[in-house]
Order: structure tokens, then sequence, then C-alpha cells
């Protein structure tokens, strides 16, 4: 087991809420999933893609914002901006690609922002897409980290 640093304690905190969050989001996904995209939603529908949506940010934000630099912290990187967390996140092979990271907090601002307002069909089509593959990181990410915090 990792040393029971402050570090690998922030990093034990970020993953239980992330495997929370995430059991949410995925709950959700599947409720949304059986809806599909439609033009119009009755007031549950609109519930529904409403949490999921929520759920959405709430995992990209334990993802990139508190995870991911807890991994850095724990790892002994120096912190510095989103990109470098997102980088070494790429450097670990938990993703492919800087601009998969990017497209996820892009998501992720269009929910928290309410950008996309006027076409909620769109947003809720976009967030629809991407939750499986967010699931997907999410899961790699809390894989990696468990693994880390167990040394």
């Amino acid at each position: 087991m990792a040393r029971r640093t402050p570090s690998v304690e922030l990093l034990e905190n970020a993953l239980s809420q992330l495997e929370g969050s995430l059991s949410w989001l995925e709950r959700s996904y599947a409720q949304c999933v059986s809806i599909g995209i439609k033009e119009s939603y009755t007031a549950e529908e609109y519930d529904r893609y409403e949490n999921l949506t929520t759920r959405y940010a709430r995992v990209a934000d334990l993802v990139l914002h508190k995870v991911l630099r807890s991994i850095d912290a724990v790892e002994l990187m120096e912190p510095g901006s989103i990109i470098d967390t997102a980088n070494r996140a790429v450097a670990r092979g938990l993703v492919d690609s800087v601009e998969t990271l990017r497209g996820f907090k892009d998501l992720r601002n269009d929910i928290a922002h309410e950008y996309k307002t006027d076409d909620l069909a769109e947003l809720f089509s976009d967030v629809l897409h991407a939750t499986p593959e967010l699931s997907a990181l999410a899961r790699s990410v809390l894989n990696y980290g468990q693994a880390l915090v167990q040394g």
C-alpha cells in the first residue's frame, strides 16, 4: 500500500467520489437510452435527461479536476495546467488523446453554462453519445488510481 500521505488520502477520497458518481451516471444513461432522442420530451423524460447531463458534468469534473490531478500529486508530478494533466493521462495510457479529454470538458461546459439551451435535443444527444466513452475513461482512471493507492 502507498504510504499514507495527504496526497494518497486525497486520491482515495477522489476515487470514492468518482466511483459513486459513475454509478449514478450509468444508471441515468440506462434510463435515457431507453427514451432515445426526440424533438420533445415528457416532463419525466426531461427530468431523466437533466439527471444524465448533471451526472455527466460531475463525472467529467471529477476525472479531469480531482482524480487525474490527485494521481499527479501521488506520483510526485508538479502541479500544472489542465493541459499538463491531460498530457500525463495520455502518457499513462488512460486516454488516447488530449482532444478526447477536451471534448469531455467542452461538453461539460456546454452543460454547466447552458450554451445549448435553445436546442436541448442536440445537447441530450451529445451527452447520450459521449457517456459510454466517459464511463470507460472513468473506469480506467479508477483502476489506475486504485492500483496506485494499493501500491
